[in-house]
């Protein structure tokens, strides 16, 4: 009895966290219990041609009418995308791509990258989503370890191709006329005329996508999205109360998993998706707010710290108040920029700690932020979060650090390259590490390999990151561990001053001195104007512990 009784337990949760979805679905309206037919086509075009297409098909079937986006060149409505994707699909057919083949989609937020997404979808092709910000060596690793045998890409990108063969095939996704484009080159507008836009039949399995990591220490890993499911949305949702038939303004670029999810989502509640001008812009945020009255918002944290940093005499010239809920995910937000936001377009922050390989893990809500601007909140449904020590055991009590690890019914099963993450006892981890506090909120103290050993003392960056940046005189700071001769490692912090600062790295060090333990202050306080980032705004730490600073 006992050794069929954890499996039988863990049918018993797995049953209960179904049926919990299945409620946040209904009290969310993204599932309508009275139109059974409605949810079971959508289910068989979420399960056939993946969520994406799957949520796109099914609105064009129920408000074909509807606008499904808006970008620099207008409206587009749900019926107009689904059509079209199907004649886009028939063109890149004619292109010899076939179903289980593998394209590259490098391109920002607009028509031709929905549409690509839709298309290859009903293909039943694999699309990895390219960083914008590559540059060439990046971009063409990523082709050849990905196996690509087409790319879809934006005008602006061209000179990124010669870092590929000259056979594969590419076709423009979006034509700037700055780009003096030669005119025989194929777009998906040259493929879709003439075609036709009837329904296409399911290919035989979703090709599925593959959401690149963020690449902040090199070439970044493919983590494919292969596990299909329309209820992976309830762990969104479940802690986020994003509106329906509203109006959705995408600041995030949804080659990345935070914009992905969240558009896709976006559009499965019925909501009509602004896109910025293929370059974010802060003030131009705060226009589109205001011009469409908008009452949701996605972003990466670090767009809210350009928003508010646009001063108080820009922020009073926009009325903000529509927006419901902005939703933040990909990095950690500083704390003063969690008070700020609150303040400024009030309680409607909701922080996702997620990762391209965990996928959702906790949601830190309004209220949650308000009593602990640095907590990652806590699980939604379908999630647990356990804290292991050294020897993988759980750690139980409050504000004790351990490594994070997850159970996620959707996360990846492992790298496009055959790596993957740690698993215990069937739990993946994040690579973080974190505490609980008494209420049960998570916190991240870290990266597990951020920790330094300073003079025999273990100490996470973070929490002194966290300190500095809470300064009002500081936009924001980032501290890392550099070798040291007598220490084994030293704390150096770099730091974004604000018009208000002093400049005194002594009065910075007697600060933290004033609040942390004495081998937590840095050695050295760098002045910088602004922080290294890559195209999602994560901190790029390994240029900062390279960079070389002149001695005190």
């Amino acid at each position: 009895m006992s050794l069929s009784l954890p499996a039988l337990n863990d049918s018993v949760r797995k049953a209960g966290d179904f049926a919990q979805g299945v409620n946040v679905m209904v009290k969310r309206r993204l599932f309508n219990p009275l139109r059974p037919d409605h949810a079971a086509r959508s289910a068989f075009n979420v399960l056939k041609f993946g969520p994406f297409a799957g949520v796109v098909m099914h609105a064009a079937q129920t408000r074909p009418d509807a606008a499904a986006i808006v970008d620099e060149r207008g409206e587009v409505s749900f019926g107009e995308l689904n059509e079209q994707s199907s004649a886009l699909a028939r063109g890149l057919e004619a292109q010899g791509i076939k179903p289980g083949d593998v394209v590259a989609l490098l391109a920002r937020d607009h028509r031709g990258m929905v549409l690509s997404l839709l298309a290859t979808g009903k293909l039943g092709v694999r699309t990895v989503l390219m960083n914008t910000g590559f540059a060439k060596p990046q971009f063409a690793d990523v082709a050849a370890r990905e196996n690509v045998k087409a790319v879809l890409h934006d005008s602006e990108f061209l000179d990124l191709m010669s870092a590929i063969p000259a056979e594969i095939p590419r076709v423009l996704t979006w034509v700037d006329e700055k780009d003096n484009v030669d005119p025989s080159v194929s777009t998906i507008e040259s493929l879709i005329k003439t075609r036709s836009t009837a329904p296409l039949p399911a290919p035989a399995k979703p090709g599925g996508m593959v959401i690149l990591t963020s690449g902040t220490t090199g070439t970044p890993k493919g983590a494919p999205r292969d596990r299909v499911s329309p209820f992976a949305s309830a762990q969104f949702v479940d802690r986020v109360p994003l509106p329906n038939n509203g109006t959705m303004i995408m600041a995030a670029p949804i080659f990345h998993g935070t914009g992905l999810s969240q558009f896709t989502l976006g559009l499965a509640l019925g909501n009509r998706v602004i896109f910025q001008q293929r370059r974010f812009d802060p003030e131009k945020t705060l226009a589109n707010i205001q011009q469409y009255q908008a009452d949701s918002l996605v972003v990466v944290p670090t767009m809210l710290q350009r928003i508010l940093d646009l001063g108080d005499e820009v922020l009073a010239e926009y009325d903000p108040r529509t927006i419901k809920v902005i939703f933040a995910a990909g990095s950690a937000i500083a704390p003063d920029v969690v008070t700020r936001t609150l303040d400024y377009f009030g309680d409607s922050l909701y922080n996702l700690y997620g990762s391209t390989e965990c996928a959702v893990m906790t949601v830190a809500t309004p209220e949650d932020l308000r009593k602990a601007p640095t907590t990652a909140g806590k699980a939604p449904v379908g999630i647990r979060i356990v804290l292991l020590d050294e020897n993988r055991k759980p750690i139980t009590a409050p504000n004790v650090t351990g490594t994070i690890f997850v159970d996620n019914g959707f996360a990846f099963t492992g790298y496009t390259d055959g790596r993957t993450k740690e698993i215990v006892d069937g739990m993946m981890s994040s690579g973080d590490v974190g505490h609980f506090d008494a209420d049960g909120l998570l916190y991240i103290d870290g990266r597990d390999d951020d920790m330094i050993v300073s003079g025999g003392e273990n100490v996470f960056p973070l929490e002194v990151e966290n300190l500095i940046a809470g300064r009002d005189d500081i936009f924001e700071a980032a501290v890392v561990g550099v070798d040291d001769r007598e220490f084994g490692k030293r704390l150096r912090a770099f730091v974004v001053p604000g018009p208000e600062s002093k400049r005194d790295a002594q009065e910075i060090k007697d600060y933290v001195k004033a609040n942390l333990a004495r081998y937590k202050v840095p050695r050295e306080v760098v002045f910088l104007d602004e922080l290294p980032r890559n195209a999602t705004g994560k901190l790029l730490r390994k240029p900062l512990i390279e960079m070389e600073i002149d001695a005190d």
